[in-house]
């Protein structure tokens, strides 16, 4: 009788730890206290060294062109997110000046923008529709927010046809970014 009672303990308690998955796949913690962020990334995702790059790369060990990244940036005159522009206009700059510069053959396309607020910082998020110049597509999340004089963009790329199956990784590493 015991042993049944046990049994089924395990199994009820490895249902629900299989059942949160999601948050277990991306709740390895990348935390930078000298710059002031802090995200969540997925299991198997590394770091990578990118020269004159991005302050910090992550990608999966195996589809490798899937990946996160954090730039920061000067704000000029020290303005707040919400003076550089509304949602869509800052996501419209930063599609055409980040995502697909003039030059580049990519092109952008901003599919969402809104705003949330958080612990007193707002955050933009934006969703992108990327076309590379051989015509392959791409999904890109980002979180924008100003803290402390600077831009921090917090990025996602994923192949488009990967993103069906690692949405909700990605969106919940997007949703994890914080500044400070």
């Amino acid at each position: 009788m015991w042993k049944r009672i046990v049994l089924i303990l395990l199994l009820m308690s490895s249902f629900s730890l299989s059942s949160s998955g999601v948050a277990a796949a991306a709740g390895r913690s990348y935390v930078d206290t000298t710059n002031g962020y802090e995200f969540s990334y997925p299991n198997g995702w590394v770091q990578v060294k990118v020269a004159n790059g991005p302050e910090v790369v992550f990608h999966d060990i195996i589809e490798m062109t899937e990946n996160i990244s954090v730039v920061i940036s000067p704000v000029p005159g020290g303005k707040t997110l919400q003076e550089l522009g509304t949602p869509g206009e800052v996501g419209y700059k930063l599609g055409k000046n980040a995502l697909a510069p003039e030059g580049s053959g990519r092109k952008a396309e901003l599919v969402n923008a809104e705003e949330r607020e958080l612990n007193g910082i707002t955050y933009y998020l934006l969703e992108y529709a990327i076309t590379l110049p051989n015509n392959q597509q791409r999904h890109n999340l980002a979180s924008v927010a100003v803290s402390r004089g600077k831009l921090f963009t917090f990025n996602a790329s994923i192949p488009e046809r990967r993103w069906g199956r690692v949405k909700g990784l990605i969106q919940e590493s997007v949703d994890s970014f914080l500044v400070y």
